[in-house]
């Protein structure tokens, strides 16, 4: 490689100078000469490919984005029907400890204790959201009651709940256990 005379370049220029000669040189660089045109006759096959791109683009983000939402719906109805399940298994306890204070007790501290855990048990359900289904008095409905017999009686309005013989309960809008009734014909 023969010197040739030039000028002293600064540190900038001949850093310059090495990396265009190296964009040059490379095999993937595109050298475009300022009179050379470009044909753009495909622009409208990059416009439908773009537009096909685009459409694939939003159709995975509104997938992604139901299966996210499917996703914590199926989350949270577990978390429910768990829920459920553990307070349903409670219930045989709420039903033994209503006996126990129906029934005489000549200790009154004995029936003292019974009468607090009762409502402790109800201050738990009721803190998980757990409400007793309205019965007596109310009309008969079959999504929150289960009648067992029908009686007649003048007093008392046709399809009305005249005695509960089991509480119900609900936790929001679904039933745990359904009231079980006696329904005046």
């Amino acid at each position: 490689m023969a010197k040739s005379k030039s000028t002293p370049k600064t540190k900038k220029e001949e850093q310059e100078n090495i990396t265009t000669e190296t964009e040059h040189n490379s095999p993937d660089a595109e050298v475009i000469d300022e009179n050379e045109t470009v044909d753009t006759g495909n622009n409208e096959n990059y416009d439908e490919k773009l537009a096909s791109e685009k459409d694939k683009y939003l159709r995975l983000a509104a997938e992604y984005d139901n299966y996210r939402k499917r996703s914590t719906k199926e989350r949270e109805m577990i978390y429910t029907d768990a829920r459920t399940d553990v307070i349903g298994k409670l219930l045989p306890v709420y039903d033994n400890l209503e006996r126990a204070l129906k029934m005489e007790c000549s200790d009154e501290a004995y029936y003292k204790g019974v009468e607090m855990i009762m409502t402790q048990l109800k201050d738990a359900l009721s803190s998980m959201g757990v409400k007793e289904i309205p019965a007596i008095g109310e009309p008969f409905d079959p999504n929150r009651h289960n009648a067992v017999m029908s009686i007649e009686d003048p007093n008392t309005n046709e399809n009305t709940i005249v005695e509960e013989y089991q509480k119900g309960f609900i936790l929001g809008d679904r039933v745990i256990r359904f009231s079980t009734v006696v329904v005046a014909k």
